[in-house]
């Protein structure tokens, strides 16, 4: 943990204790370190924002942690505070619950947050967080744009913070070893990638309603367009819809996307060129691509090719072949074309990845360490923003040009309009 940060927590933690002096106190021994126990002092003290589904696994993985002290939760619904913070009060009393995260953001006991709203909001919450002095777990797709992106990546370095994406097979030994053997020549020449996730969804219309009164919607909605609200968008439908989320071609494909980069950087410079189709829900609500098959060329000639499941033969996961050999990789499973490929004992001379065993762990190594994190920002950004361009040149039905200095197309002004996306007022980055 920073030092001043430290500091602060330390100080609270001294001045509660300052406070009771004059009545008969007995300090617990977990409060002072004992039988292998964090003080209270030194633990750090998280704050999450959106905790419904993937936001309270964090908080009960966090709730787990001896290092970590629960401080607050914030959500538009009033309900999903309260079931957190009831679950987080069962380990620590005075949990605080917001609608609003600025004011979470306003704690100082508040040392890093973990981010897990709607793409739609995680520029904004994770650039207030950082300017608030706050460290930051941030959910993928780390944008809903590619604009919001590199406004994260000059915010998180302008302030010197620590922020990790939530790309946690970069803490998989299987995904680290498939991008050793590639990065090092152990598949010979590697010219092709081949990802498949999981496709979209069409959704069935849903009839507006006036909100409920446990939720703040105006607050759920921020950074998007006034629409009605309904029963169904507030819940894993958004996905699927453009406003919050580009769809699984971003949201579940920034994981896959990540590992490809991860194994051919290349993919990620200078120029490259994207085309593909796609299929679209045709009426409801829903309007991301339900499936699609894309490819992306780099300059120097390697391609990927980015799919839905089982469009063109892609199965989940992320396929290298080389002129030497083959190894494909999912979650939970690793193959290769010759089993001895799996057991490579890596030369001192080869280049070694960042070794990461647990995303969580590193997190809060690097809070103490100021050390980048495996999923650094700019690894993020990069992986959302080439899951974006297949996504415009889907819609464009056209092949166009990605300039990576510029993150700009080449000559493609409809695309690039498609990299940003105007915030409702009052918000701005």
């Amino acid at each position: 943990m920073k030092k001043q940060n430290a500091n602060i927590s330390r100080r609270t933690f001294l001045a509660g204790s300052a406070a009771a002096i004059a009545l008969p106190t007995v300090i617990p021994g977990s409060a002072l370190g004992k039988d292998g126990k964090t003080p209270a002092s030194d633990r750090i003290g998280t704050g999450h924002i959106g905790v419904g589904g993937r936001g309270s696994g964090h908080v009960g993985g966090f709730l787990g942690r001896s290092d970590a002290q629960v401080i607050a939760v914030s959500d538009p619904y009033k309900s999903k505070c309260a079931n957190n913070v009831a679950r987080a009060n069962k380990r620590y009393k005075g949990v605080k619950a917001f609608q609003d995260h600025r004011e979470l953001l306003a704690l100082k006991d508040v040392d890093a947050v973990v981010i897990a709203s709607p793409e739609n909001w995680h520029a904004l919450h994770s650039i207030h967080a950082v300017k608030a002095g706050k460290d930051v777990y941030c959910e993928k797709a780390i944008s809903l744009t590619v604009a919001e992106g590199r406004a994260m990546v000059k915010a998180v370095r302008r302030y010197g913070k620590i922020l990790q994406v939530g790309t946690q097979q970069r803490s998989d030994a299987r995904f680290r070893l498939a991008c050793q053997l590639v990065r090092n020549g152990y598949l010979g020449k590697v010219r092709t990638v081949k990802v498949g996730v999981p496709g979209g969804r069409q959704l069935p219309t849903m009839p507006a309603k006036k909100p409920p009164a446990d939720i703040d919607y105006d607050m759920w909605l921020g950074p998007a367009r006034y629409t009605p609200y309904t029963d169904k968008k507030c819940t894993f439908n958004w996905y699927f819809m453009q406003d919050y989320c580009a769809g699984w071609i971003q949201s579940w494909g920034v994981h896959h996307c990540d590992i490809a980069l991860w194994g051919l950087p290349q993919l990620g410079k200078g120029k490259i060129k994207a085309g593909g189709t796609a299929k679209f829900p045709t009426d409801g609500p829903a309007n991301t691509s339900i499936t699609w098959n894309t490819k992306i060329v780099a300059e120097d000639g390697t391609v990927m090719t980015f799919c839905s499941n089982n469009e063109a033969g892609h199965p989940q996961g992320v396929r290298f072949e080389g002129d030497k050999g083959w190894v494909h990789v999912r979650r939970g499973a690793i193959k290769a074309s010759s089993p001895a490929l799996l057991q490579t004992v890596f030369k001192p001379s080869d280049e070694k990845l960042y070794v990461s065993t647990n995303h969580h762990n590193n997190f809060f190594d690097c809070i103490r360490t100021r050390r980048d994190p495996a999923a650094a920002i700019e690894a993020g950004h990069t992986a959302t923003a080439i899951s974006l361009v297949a996504d415009v040149a889907t819609r464009l039905k056209r092949e166009v040009t990605f300039d990576w200095d510029k993150e700009k197309f080449v000559k493609e002004p409809a695309g690039d309009k498609m990299l940003d996306r105007p915030m409702r007022t009052p918000w701005r980055i």
